[in-house]
């Protein structure tokens, strides 16, 4: 690709909660922002969903917003960061969305991942995949769309029909062709990883055909030119996407081994770079961080609910999740909240567990329970970068970015709970910045020695509890957990005289 002769890039980080759009200058700052705003639904319990075309609509709503008194000429070229294993089915010919997206956060197919346990099917699709048979992965909303709107699979093996995460469907109504980013691909669970393609053993397993899914390309593509992004002239070329904890990972200079990071989002991804002959650890997952000029292999914990916490209980008691953290007490008094809203992701892997409050007593007030949410993140981050480091070696620091972290109670609580020190980025948009700097790289703008070098802002917080209290306050946390998972027995059905 020849180098640009714009001098911006345009970051677009496609979220559960909003899409944002930034703008970075030559010298990989950001230097303008534009965000929209994006509902959930949740039409059953454990269900949760979203509307394809209003994503399309807030993409488009940002971008304006972040180019508002910009020149839309010197924008050289378009990153894309998206929200991983989110799935959507939709008519090839005309873009319409059959039914809704199915988000990350949704639990349908707990009784489909069951079922699929008992006939042993999860050691194939761990070994294979580098995933566990979880609700979380795409596989199992690809099989759900497609039973309701394509049973016998004739559309789909036809062609007529597409299946694709959200980096596919925003590709696609850019006026490219049918494709997907690797590193999204590889959380979809019908990827082989160490191949880098759909697997004929997974694709038979989920009852999807291969001809609905999107060709499997490098993190820099080719993507083709971005149409109908107004005020952006048609043809600027789209030069890398991304999964968004990917992103991050990439804008911490994640390609340097041995660091790790926790994205703070709606939910949290823990995330470091390992070799790729690495096992698939119990608890955590296997991925692709990106592919730029060779791939790069990440073992990850994924947790379901942090920023979602303190939003379910700002809603409660109608307030903000920013005013919620300010009212937390300094201790939550024994209390533990285990935010199982939709079961438990890594490492306990456990859909079946439940959401529950322990400890409650008479003296338990609002700034307890508040406090008892802000631990619940601390400790869950805690869980994840354990297990990575029984499997990938000491982790002495934790690189932190996402909303929640501009908390400073948050970041010292995980400080304090991990016993490590914690590096907060003080950059905002991390994953829109770590797709920008690829983004950059793929179009000449700088080089690696340049990205390398890079000043990386961050705040420093360092432990300052005691190693007995820390073991103390953990111990407590994961019986709290246990209660969380029990399994109560059954009822017995006494036979009538």
């Amino acid at each position: 690709m020849t180098r640009p002769t714009g001098s911006l890039l345009l970051a677009i980080d496609q979220g559960t909660s909003a899409t944002k759009a930034v703008l970075i200058d030559a010298h990989a700052q950001i230097v303008d922002r534009g965000s929209a705003p994006l509902e959930r639904t949740y039409p059953q319990p454990g269900w949760v969903e979203q509307s394809a075309e209003d994503i399309w609509t807030s993409l488009r709503t940002a971008v304006a917003a972040c180019l508002d008194g910009r020149e839309p000429a010197d924008v050289a070229g378009i990153g894309l960061s998206t929200q991983r294993e989110s799935l959507l089915l939709w008519e090839r010919a005309n873009h319409r969305p059959l039914g809704p997206m199915i988000s990350w956060q949704d639990q349908r197919t707990a009784a489909d991942c069951a079922r699929l346990r008992e006939t042993g099917a999860d050691e194939l699709v761990r070994t294979v995949s580098g995933l566990p048979l979880d609700p979380m992965f795409s596989a199992l909303k690809a099989r759900w769309l497609l039973d309701r709107y394509d049973p016998d699979r004739v559309r789909g093996r036809h062609g007529e029909l597409c299946l694709g995460t959200v980096d596919s469907w925003l590709l696609t109504r850019l006026g490219g062709d049918h494709v997907i980013e690797v590193g999204n691909a590889a959380r979809t669970q019908l990827l082989d990883v160490r191949r880098r393609t759909w697997d004929p053993r997974l694709l038979d397993l989920f009852g999807v055909p291969a001809e609905v899914l999107p060709t499997v390309l490098p993190s820099q593509g080719p993507f083709g030119q971005a149409r109908g992004l107004a005020p952006l002239p048609d043809g600027v070329p789209i030069a890398a996407v991304m999964g968004d904890s990917h992103a991050a990972l990439f804008a911490h200079a994640g390609w340097r081994r041995g660091q790790v990071k926790a994205t703070y989002g709606t939910g949290s991804s823990v995330m470091g770079v390992v070799e790729p002959s690495v096992a698939v650890p119990e608890g955590l997952t296997l991925t692709i961080g990106w592919d730029a000029n060779g791939a790069a292999y990440a073992l990850e914990g994924n947790i379901r609910s942090s920023g979602a916490t303190l939003s379910w209980l700002a809603s409660c008691i109608e307030t903000t999740p920013e005013a919620l953290a300010e009212t937390a007490a300094d201790t939550s008094s024994g209390l533990h909240l285990v935010p199982a809203f939709s079961g438990l992701g890594a490492p306990w892997w456990d859909d079946e567990a439940v959401g529950l409050l322990t400890g409650l007593t008479f003296a338990t007030r609002v700034p307890h329970i508040a406090r008892a949410a802000l631990e619940s993140i601390a400790f869950q981050v805690e869980d994840v970068v354990a297990a990575v480091e029984r499997d990938a070696g000491p982790v002495q620091t934790l690189l932190a970015d996402g909303g929640p972290t501009s908390n400073r109670v948050l970041m010292q609580l995980q400080a304090d709970t991990s016993g490590r020190v914690v590096e907060r980025a003080t950059a905002r948009d991390l994953s829109a910045l770590g797709v920008a700097h690829l983004a950059g790289l793929t179009l000449g703008m700088w080089d690696w020695k340049e990205l390398e070098g890079l000043d990386r802002d961050r705040q420093v917080f360092r432990p300052a509890q005691d190693e007995a209290t820390r073991t103390r306050r953990i111990a407590a946390w994961h019986d709290a957990v246990s209660r969380s998972r029990f399994r109560p027995a059954r009822p017995v059905k006494v036979a009538s005289a």
